[in-house]
């Protein structure tokens, strides 16, 4: 049995396209914690103001709950930035395991800056790094190279899931 997943990792990190290939690999449901947002929290991140933690922990709660319903597999994309969030969403569904989505800043604000129609702006990039807490020793899950290509990133996923589940 595959535990929830949590494609984490900074804005243009690529956490929806890798989200939905790994979905689609372990045969699992797929969802965007971007779309769980309410109005008022996308409003003010597409005003170039970063979220504060009074906004994110009703949203955090609405990742959680779909973590829990998917206890049996599920993949969700969602920054999860801090390890308090993190330990919000474990809160929820304590099996979740999570997968960083780590590059350099110059990167991931090339890869920001060749998308179009998403509601963060590339200017709260240098806060989302500021606030990124990677993965620590005591939390499931891996942490992978965004300069390497889909397949390769999805593979590590795998080998990471079968390492902890067998």
């Amino acid at each position: 049995m595959t535990p929830p997943v949590v494609v984490m990792g900074v804005s243009g990190s690529g956490k929806s396209t890798i989200g939905a290939a790994l979905a689609e690999r372990l045969g699992v449901a797929f969802a965007d914690a971007d779309d769980l947002h309410p109005p008022s929290n996308i409003a003010k991140m597409a005003a170039g103001h970063p979220l504060g933690d009074a906004d994110r922990w009703p949203w955090l709660d609405e990742v959680g709950a779909w973590l829990a319903r998917h206890s049996d597999g599920g993949v969700m994309s969602c920054s999860a930035l801090r390890r308090g969030y993190r330990d919000r969403l474990r809160a929820h569904e304590p099996s979740t395991w999570f997968l960083h989505l780590a590059g350099s800043p110059e990167l991931i604000a090339r890869r920001q800056a060749g998308r179009s129609g998403h509601f963060m702006p590339s200017t709260l990039l240098t806060s989302q790094f500021e606030t990124l807490e990677p993965l620590r020793e005591d939390e499931a899950g891996s942490t992978v190279d965004v300069a390497n290509n889909v397949d390769e990133l999805i593979a590590a996923a795998v080998d990471g899931l079968d390492d902890l589940t067998s």
